[in-house]
């Protein structure tokens, strides 16, 4: 049968990987000036895509700035395919509001160009998120195409419909064979027929219609600018007809032909064909925490805090915004958040995140201090506490600032005293004070005689919504609880009792129902014999853990407010591989555990401190629940989502079949994991690494990456991936190594009432928003913080811009809408299988519609009543944006 091959010209651009950046951007000058040069010269080369992703425009015309008229005109004549990427993104360890962005983004650069491919076109994500059909529709995207998650025993063709998490779907074509599959074609007549014949009998025996994807490229390939010529001579020795065409071009081909596909659903995350570097998740846990905590805090404290000061009349900087979401966009590109890189390339990658996150919290600190500085106060020192959660909140909260020699009690806008705790100090007083600059001379400012930086822990009570209360600092009375030392091994609190064992491990009781749980925190250190793309077991491996431990440093420290237990120990660890293989343990693995109990708080919170001399190792800290699962429930972009403890039939294809890769239960998260029954739920919370893996005999066990490190890119023969390497196995890594201090946090929760999804993605959320703090004092002003003049303290000590009333929607942006006045409210529902209702409670935003995610009015007007915005019932894991404006 006669086919058309879907000739795909194309380049798949890696901007860095065992390059760097800077090298890629030099080559991409000359290739994209040999496309344009190609696409003008030569109207048989009907197209070329630049994979995807608009970020390559951008970099190529900060160095060819006169070219950009020449891109308008091919693209706007959708000869130039572009988009509708900013950069070609992660899918399964990046945050869903980064996907987003991403794409917003990116397709609004590419409309200024003059079109945007509206095809969600990912070459080489590891693996494809249950989520993405959802937020390719929710941008008019109706179709996909990517290489990597799909095996035959999902379908064995090339395209199919894709159901997402929420029921979204969108038409897929698989790339089976990768997108360098004719990437190089034979010019002799011979090699040529025969060339084309082993190719597209391949494809066509997967294929739904006569028509074949046939991509010509590769990683960095530079355009063949004889293609032409060779269809036309594939033509003349072939019977199947040759053009060069689109991706859009194939796809209408396909649906004009026929109309019925296979329907596949979920996490597409299959390794049969091609590898998906199950356990990236976790390569290189310095820079993977930095991305995590980033991205929390745009979404969950800088985004509403400027929202918050627009609401009072200040700018909303959205230039400075989208460039530190450009930087973000650039470390989520698969390899770059992947960590399978050079060296030299990751340092690249911490640069990026190091100016994202300066400019962020500066950003957000100018923004806290526009507002405080218009407070009505009469004392010298005024702290402003700010909530961006969508509801009022009171919790203990620890914070940095700066006190004096006199004692204070604090209290809140409505006067009640708020008590504190002095967790540690350094006096700092001369340099601060050397600081100060007086903008008034005729002002009389307040000049303590001693000043130190401080570690408060404070009471906070009723923080208003999306919004502020300021706390005062009264001069000369106390209300301190004063932290001291403590004998003993005992923490408590409301809900928990928590005794630590001889071994450092610890007993946690949950005082609510009597039900304890034994020998929690163990801390597990195994061989890694893997690379930056996967975790492999050495084939002789040793588990060094800390139950073994004769007798771990146990210290107790408390207050009123927090009890702190410390934990140090040692692990006697094997140096390397060889080392681990000899059964031999030599080197010391030094870990400082803090577990803290806040008052009245149902989160236990951990900070742990390794300082880490052994190589090619891994360390994770276990929770033995109890709780036999057949499945373990994490969030993902947008939702939830349960995913098998075992793997039973995947392993026996694996076995059978010689997968790629061997199927793990090795797994992301965003925030949290749980494992649950009808009584009962354990829930892990981290803003750190987003993997884990349920272990034990009747898989009872959190098991929680804190690291692992390796020292080469790519090796070969691993045990979980044979074959060859992934990467370049000559590229030593040894910053891969993570030698010396690394820091971990996490939180857990034990809960009768934590069964449900709804409540797990709330505590989550509320773990990876912290209250933020901004201390105001006369004598801080000054170079230490730059000088501000004084301002018209014309605004209330409280504030709230709107509260979200709901029984489990979580919020997931509070932002500005990009092309108007309104302020954009996206929610999303973690349940499983029950809808979630909302309201939104403003006196000011009393107008409100629903938008598609990239913030498109819909046309669907909420209804407004009684001061509240009353929101259509989301269904099980959707993901639905509003505008709300004044009326």
């Amino acid at each position: 049968m006669t086919v058309n091959v879907h000739v795909i010209p194309h380049t798949h651009w890696d901007r860095e990987w065992y390059f760097t950046t800077s090298r890629s951007r030099i080559y991409l000058m000359k290739s994209v000036m040999d496309i344009l040069d190609t696409l003008e010269t030569d109207e048989r080369f009907h197209y070329f895509m630049l994979d995807a992703q608009a970020s390559l425009l951008d970099d190529y015309l900060k160095w060819r700035p006169e070219d950009e008229n020449r891109i308008k005109k091919l693209v706007t004549a959708k000869r130039l395919i572009i988009g509708p990427w900013y950069t070609q993104t992660d899918q399964l360890v990046i945050s869903g509001e980064s996907i987003v962005r991403n794409l917003q983004y990116g397709i609004e650069r590419c409309q200024q160009f003059g079109h945007v491919m509206k095809v969600g076109y990912v070459p080489d994500s590891f693996g494809q998120s249950a989520q993405m059909p959802q937020i390719y529709q929710g941008f008019g995207i109706v179709d996909t195409a990517f290489w990597r998650g799909v095996s035959d025993h999902m379908t064995n063709h090339t395209e199919f419909n894709w159901r997402g998490a929420d029921g979204s779907e969108v038409f897929a074509v698989n790339l089976p064979f990768g997108y360098y599959y004719g990437g190089n074609i034979p010019e002799k007549d011979e090699e040529l027929q025969a060339f084309l014949s082993e190719k597209i009998g391949a494809l066509q025996a997967k294929a739904t219609t006569k028509n074949v994807y046939f991509p010509n490229g590769f990683d960095q390939a530079p355009i063949r600018k004889n293609l032409p010529d060779l269809l036309e001579k594939a033509n003349e020795l072939d019977e199947h007809h040759y053009q060069i065409s689109s991706l859009e071009d194939y796809i209408a081909a396909v649906k004009k032909e026929r109309t019925s596909f296979d329907t596949l659903q979920g996490e597409l995350i299959h390794a049969k064909h091609m590898r998906i570097h199950k356990s990236i998740f976790s390569t290189r846990a310095d820079l993977k925490i930095l991305n995590n905590q980033i991205e929390n805090y745009l979404v969950n404290v800088m985004e509403p805090i400027l929202t918050i000061s627009y609401s009072l009349g200040h700018d909303y900087p959205h230039d400075t915004v989208r460039d530190i979401w450009y930087l973000m966009f650039e470390n989520a590109a698969h390899d770059s958040i992947g960590g399978c890189n050079s060296d030299t390339t990751n340092q690249d990658v911490f640069f990026r995140y190091k100016q994202a996150k300066e400019i962020a919290e500066n950003l957000v600190d100018l923004h806290m201090r526009l507002i405080a500085i218009r407070l009505q106060t009469e004392q010298e020192i005024t702290f402003t506490l700010f909530n961006t959660l969508p509801s009022k909140r009171s919790e203990v909260i620890e914070v940095e600032t700066f006190i004096t020699e006199r004692p204070f009690t604090l209290k809140d806008a409505n006067g009640r005293t708020l008590h504190y705790t002095v967790k540690s100090k350094t006096d700092v007083t001369d340099y601060v004070l050397a600081q100060q600059i007086s903008l008034n001379p005729s002002k009389e400012v307040y000049m303590p005689k001693q000043v130190w930086k401080a570690v408060l822990i404070i009471e906070a009570i009723d923080l208003p919504s999306v919004g502020y209360t300021q706390v005062s600092m009264v001069f000369d009375e106390s209300s301190e609880s004063v932290w001291e030392q403590t004998e003993g091994r005992v923490i408590e609190n409301t809900y928990y009792r928590i005794a630590a064992n001889d071994n450092g491990s610890l007993e946690i009781t949950d005082k609510q129902t009597g039900r304890t749980f034994s020998e929690q925190m163990i801390f597990e250190d195994n061989g890694d014999d893997g690379d930056s793309y996967n975790y492999s077991p050495p084939r002789e491996d040793l588990y060094v853990s800390s139950k073994d431990i004769s007798s771990a440093g146990i210290t107790v420290s408390k207050s009123g407010l927090q009890e702190e237990l410390t934990i140090q120990l040692h692990l006697t660890v094997p140096y390397d591989l060889k080392e681990r293989s000899e059964q031999k343990v030599t080197t010391s693995l030094p870990i400082t555990a803090k577990v803290a109990l806040n008052k009245d708080d149902a989160v236990i919170r951990f900070h742990v401190d390794v300082d880490n001399h052994a190589l090619d190792h891994r360390l994770r800290v276990l929770f033995d629940t109890g709780i036999a699962s057949k499945v373990s429930l994490s969030d993902q972009q947008f939702g939830t989502i349960e995913r098998p403890t075992e793997l039973t039939q995947e392993l026996e294809w694996w076995s059978n079949e010689h997968w790629e890769e061997k199927p793990i239960t090795i797994e992301p998260m965003q925030s949290f994991v749980a494992l649950r029954d009808e009584a009962y739920g354990v829930t892990l919370l981290t803003d750190c690494v987003r993997e884990y893996q349920i272990t034990g005999e009747d898989y009872t066990t959190i098991a929680y990456t804190l690291f692992r490190c390796f020292g080469k890119m790519g090796k070969e023969n691993l045990l979980y991936r044979p074959g060859r390497a992934s990467g370049e196995k000559i590229v030593e890594t040894p910053d891969a190594q993570l030698q010396g201090a690394l820091s971990f946090s996490f939180g857990m929760h034990y809960s009768q009432e934590a069964v449900s999804e709804g409540h797990l993605a709330q505590l989550a959320k509320r773990y990876s928003t912290p209250v933020q703090f901004y201390g105001r004092a006369d004598f801080l002003n000054g170079r230490l913080i730059f000088s501000f003049r004084d301002e018209e303290e014309d605004l209330q000590s409280t504030y709230s811009l709107l509260d979200i009333e709901t029984d489990g929607a979580i919020l997931s942006a509070l932002k500005k809408e990009e092309h108007g006045t309104g302020i954009v409210i996206r929610l999303f529902n973690p349940y499983l299988t029950r809808q979630t209702a909302a309201s939104i409670n403003s006196s000011s935003l009393q107008h409100g519609e629903t938008a598609n995610l990239g913030e498109t009015p819909e046309g669907h007007i909420l209804k407004a009543q009684h001061g509240s915005l009353q929101i259509e019932p989301l269904t099980p894991c959707q993901v639905q944006t509003y505008i709300v404006k004044k009326k």
